[in-house]
């Protein structure tokens, strides 16, 4: 990912600083700020790394949930919820994949109102060349280590759980 002019200061910490003056609540405005902040850096250096492979963070997600599933397909319904998007979005997110011959819609057999998403072989060959490519570049976070990121997950699951995610 291209590097940008670095500034003399750290733009959050002078935030912090400034929203200290006016509000309080320093600490979870700048632990926000630098959550938000980093996933739009990390989110960026993926999306990079998957581009080659034609494909989105988002759209590796859903190649991943259907390499996972039992029969390579699920209900789109069902991969919204697993994916924690919206149903337009899961629709948006397989006709790409479609366009690009990664994956088939087609109708559940037992319910002919369902329609699955189903990955195709050349789905699972891009999947397995793209995880190998954000395996070798440590998921945009090679610079902490494990036990760090342990402590990272962790300290994230209140919040995700608070928020229903589980």
């Amino acid at each position: 990912m291209p590097r940008r002019k670095k500034l003399p200061f750290d733009p959050i910490d002078e935030a912090a600083r400034q929203w200290g003056l006016r509000w309080g609540a320093v600490e979870q405005m700048h632990a926000v700020t630098s959550l938000m902040r980093v996933q739009q850096l990390v989110l960026g250096e993926l999306d990079a790394l998957l581009r080659p492979h034609g494909l989105s963070f988002a759209r590796y997600e859903a190649l991943v949930l259907l390499t996972f599933s039992r029969t390579g397909a699920l209900p789109l319904g069902k991969m919204g919820e697993r994916l924690q998007v919206h149903p337009t979005s899961i629709s948006s997110i397989i006709d790409r994949l479609e366009s690009a011959g990664l994956v088939r819609r087609r109708r559940h057999l037992e319910d002919r109102r369902t329609v699955l998403a189903e990955i195709t072989d050349e789905g699972r060959a891009v999947v397995e060349a793209a995880t190998a490519d954000l395996v070798e570049a440590r998921f945009g976070v090679g610079d902490m280590g494990t036990e760090r990121l342990r402590e990272l997950s962790a300290l994230l699951s209140p919040v995700r759980h608070r928020a229903g995610d589980f």
